[in-house]
């Protein structure tokens, strides 16, 4: 079997004595196990820089979210306008997933104001209607990648009304916001009707009953029905008058600081073995040492499977 190289069309340069890839071909073209990871590698790469270099040219931008099912009728569908507009008369660009509903929506607001309108769009088992208010236009396979570009070209994130892909943009934002992989930005949620019941929830089952985030962990976001005041509030936070870059974060040493890609560099995790395994803090085994799977047990065994350097 022939392949090309899909990294070529980003980087039009000769490769041909490029080892790494004819080690690659060569064990496609032998089925060899592994052979079709080892090509995936050149797809994900070939991705991530198409996307880099079509993004680089775009302005700070804003990404909204928001549900594909809705329609040009409902309120959130003409407020998504209307922020699409607001945002680009204050000179950001507008980055969608450049589907229907809410991302076309915003998409048309900042292209009919003369605005710089992005579609990250991603291919589906089921095909996804791309809308036509592009001005730039990516077509993604990996979700991973397009996540990447939505953080690392994003000034700041809108989440209208949306299902389980607007939760995860949003939850996703929060948790590299929180641990600090990235450096804070604003979060805003349009609809308190909507998103009233999930914080509350997150308050009283999160925060008061289980302790599992913490109280500061709910100023990350703001909510609001007001555009203007949504738009206002973004371009203040991007002239530097309420950015939340030093508001609950301690300052970060050298090596933390964030890498090109748009992540933070962060410290390697202490690595637990067999001798200062606790089993009276350990709650995932029986307890019994000489139980065939007990926590000591298993650890032994994954230090011998997994040994570290």
């Amino acid at each position: 079997m022939n392949i090309g190289y899909p990294y070529a069309r980003a980087k039009e340069t000769d490769m041909s004595q490029d080892p790494m890839l004819n080690k690659a071909t060569t064990a496609i073209n032998d089925n060899q196990p592994g052979a079709q990871d080892v090509w995936r590698i050149f797809r994900i790469m070939a991705e991530f820089v198409d996307g880099f270099e079509t993004m680089a040219r775009v302005p700070a931008a804003v990404t909204v979210f928001g549900s594909a099912r809705t329609k040009p009728a409902d309120p959130y569908y003409q407020q998504a306008v209307a922020l699409g507009r607001a945002l680009a008369k204050r000179g950001f660009a507008v980055i969608t997933g450049g589907g229907p509903g809410i991302m076309e929506a915003a998409n048309k607001g900042a292209k009919e104001a003369g605005g710089v309108a992005v579609g990250l769009n991603i291919t589906l088992p089921m095909e996804q209607k791309s809308n036509p208010y592009q001005t730039i236009s990516l077509t993604h396979h990996y979700f991973f990648v397009r996540k990447v570009m939505f953080i690392k070209y994003s000034h700041a994130f809108v989440c209208f009304p949306g299902g389980f892909g607007t939760l995860d943009e949003l939850f996703e934002s929060l948790t590299l916001i929180q641990t600090r992989k990235i450096d804070p930005f604003p979060v805003m949620l349009i609809g308190t009707e909507f998103w009233s019941g999930l914080i509350e929830w997150m308050r009283e089952t999160l925060l008061n009953r289980h302790a599992t985030i913490a109280g500061p962990d709910l100023n990350l976001f703001r909510m609001t029905d007001d555009i203007e005041e949504a738009a206002d509030y973004l371009k203040k936070c991007e002239e530097g008058r309420s950015w939340q870059k030093t508001q609950g974060f301690s300052q970060l040493a050298q090596e933390q600081q964030v890498t090109a890609e748009g992540t933070r560099y962060g410290v390697r995790p202490t690595v637990t073995t067999v001798q200062n395994f606790d089993n009276d803090t350990y709650d995932g085994g029986s307890g019994e040492d000489d139980h065939p799977d007990s926590p000591a047990r298993r650890a032994a065994r994954n230090a011998d499977d997994f040994p570290q350097e």
